[in-house]
């Protein structure tokens, strides 16, 4: 999913680390610090298209540098969420690094997660701009529930809870939607799509060359 600007409110400013407050945070998470930098699936490849695989196995080194690579290639990729079938690897899995509409910075991984959205009766849509990292240079605006819950594990097979409101409540969304091989497109009336279409065809190459400057820059 793609950066989206923040608005301030005077509440709890605290980073959210794996959905609990902590009292100082890097900017650059150190998941990216020790990763790698991965190609980015683009719309279109199979992988994308289908649903991902449970994890099942915790505690790897190997399920521990995935989450690295995919922290560093979400960075570089100036996203605020990334799913493992982005970086072409068939696991229920996402990472994020994202505000929600109070400003609040909310990082972390969540495997396995199954998304709680509000009744239907207190469900409240909001039509807001959404991109994507693997539709490269289109956005658009797509309804999504101001509140969800995401409930799954950590890399150690830990249970654990992350609750959004605002964009990050669309984040989670976002990257859940991935995890079952939809995009955001998905959601869209097919005049919206074939716009989206038309923007990934305009600006892909440009999007790469940005990302491509980033990851240099970085010495990667």
């Amino acid at each position: 999913m793609s950066v989206c600007h923040e608005r301030s409110h005077p509440v709890d400013r605290r980073v959210r680390l794996q959905g609990r407050p902590v009292d100082s945070y890097p900017a650059l998470p150190p998941e990216a610090e020790r990763g790698s930098v991965r190609r980015v699936t683009v719309l279109g490849e199979e992988i994308l298209n289908r649903s991902c695989q449970d994890v099942t196995e915790f505690g790897s080194p190997e399920l521990s540098a995935l989450i690295d690579d995919m922290f560093l290639t979400m960075y570089v990729a100036d996203g605020a969420g990334l799913a493992a079938n982005q970086v072409d690897v068939d696991l229920r899995l996402f990472v994020y690094d994202c505000p929600d509409d109070y400003g609040i910075r909310h990082v972390g991984h969540i495997i396995n997660p199954v998304l709680d959205l509000p009744n239907p009766g207190s469900r409240r849509l909001v039509d807001d701009f959404e991109g994507c990292l693997s539709v490269p240079g289109a956005g658009m605006a797509v309804p999504r529930t101001d509140r969800a819950v995401a409930r799954g594990l950590d890399k150690d097979g830990n249970a654990i809870v992350i609750e959004g409101t605002g964009y990050f409540a669309r984040c989670l969304q976002h990257e859940t939607d991935h995890l079952f091989g939809h995009t955001y497109l998905d959601r869209l009336s097919k005049r919206d799509r074939k716009e989206a279409l038309q923007q990934m065809e305009d600006r892909r190459e440009d999007v790469f060359a940005q990302r491509a400057v980033k990851a240099a820059s970085l010495g990667r």
